[in-house]
């Protein structure tokens, strides 16, 4: 069975809705959601074979200065005492 990789990022709060519309029209890629508002910050479920295609798109927003911090972090969700 596989499971979601996980990754977190920042995102420039005003630019955000780019980083999330354009994650969402690649159907299947990945499921974002706001990890922590106050610092902007973003939790990123991808799937495993689009990984590639993934880090690829943060690359170039973190080029732009739109994302940065982008960490691949364990899956918090398989983790027993993690709090959701």
């Amino acid at each position: 069975m596989k499971y979601c990789l996980y990754y977190r990022a920042k995102i420039e709060k005003e630019l955000c809705w780019i980083v999330t519309s354009t994650l969402r029209y690649s159907e299947y890629l990945v499921f974002d959601r706001c990890y922590d508002k106050e610092q902007s910050i973003f939790e990123f479920f991808v799937a495993p074979d689009l990984q590639d295609v993934f880090v690829s798109i943060m690359a170039t927003f973190e080029k732009h200065g739109i994302v940065s911090q982008l960490q691949f972090l364990p899956n918090r969700l398989l983790d027993e005492n993690e709090q959701v």
